[in-house]
């Protein structure tokens, strides 16, 4: 029984101390990649608040047509004013490469943020 209990003592020390290692190891990782994602979060989110403004139409647009439509009323010629469109916008749509590009930001943006998520479960566990 002393052969056993010594070498079980034994092996405990060395299992603890490569246990150890191994948590500090993983844990200054998920660190580094908590730190990381949420830069990159922050960093899609700006681009993303940045191209928003693509996916709706100008209202200024919108504004010219209707004021358009009023100097045509003033000036007394109503079948021009009748003729023109009253809101530009209703022909308006988004390019494809630009819902194409804000597909991919939101993407990346969801994949960084379950990193973090990811990188957050690991340090409680």
């Amino acid at each position: 029984k002393d052969n056993r209990s010594r070498f079980w003592v034994a092996y405990k020390k060395v299992a603890e101390e490569h246990d150890n290692e191994f948590l500090e190891r993983y844990d200054s990782d998920l660190e580094v990649m908590l730190i990381f994602s949420g830069l990159f979060s922050a960093v899609s989110t700006a681009f993303i608040v940045a191209m928003e403004s693509n996916l709706s139409p100008d209202p200024n647009d919108t504004t010219h047509a209707l004021l358009t439509q009023l100097v045509l009323i003033g000036l007394g010629n109503f079948t021009a004013a009748g003729s023109t469109p009253a809101a530009p916008a209703s022909t308006w749509s988004p390019s494809i490469a630009s819902i194409r590009i804000q597909f991919i930001a939101y993407a990346s943006l969801s994949f960084s943020l379950l990193a973090a998520f990811g990188a957050v479960l690991g340090k409680q566990w």
